[in-house]
């Protein structure tokens, strides 16, 4: 599997790690298990050193899609990406560019630089939920 992830609670953190080529089902897949998992709303910590990121137009309209529908009920959190290559960077541009959160999004040639960053930035959580998805009971 080209993503792999662990998700920390405590730091309110996801890092995820990329190797290979990486596809549209399988970025579909990585969002779909952060979003069951709640946790779009934590940091996310994505090594793309080793990634080969494949994308269409049409992937990346259809990436975006399903962004829309996330931000509509979901938080998101701060987004620190590491990779030098220039697919990486490519991918990362077009992933922000077409995402509708307005989170804290940077590229970073290091991990160090990327994790130092998240904390400055931690509590940088874009909300454009129209009706909150967990709605507390009275």
């Amino acid at each position: 599997m080209p993503l792999k992830w662990d998700i920390f609670h405590d730091q309110k953190l996801v890092h995820i790690i990329a190797e290979g080529r990486v596809t549209l089902p399988e970025m579909e897949e990585h969002f779909d298990a952060l979003a069951v998992a709640d946790v779009l709303q934590y940091g996310k910590l994505f090594d793309a050193t080793k990634a080969d990121p494949i994308y269409t137009d049409e992937d990346v309209m259809a990436m975006g899609a399903r962004l829309s529908a996330y931000t509509a009920t979901l938080k998101s959190g701060p987004l620190a990406v590491i990779g030098l290559n220039e697919r990486a960077r490519t991918a990362f541009r077009r992933f922000v560019n077409i995402s509708p959160a307005r989170r804290p999004a940077r590229l970073f040639k290091t991990e160090e630089q990327a994790r130092a960053w998240l904390k400055e930035v931690a509590d940088q959580v874009d909300d454009q939920r129209n009706q909150p998805f967990h709605t507390p009971k009275d």
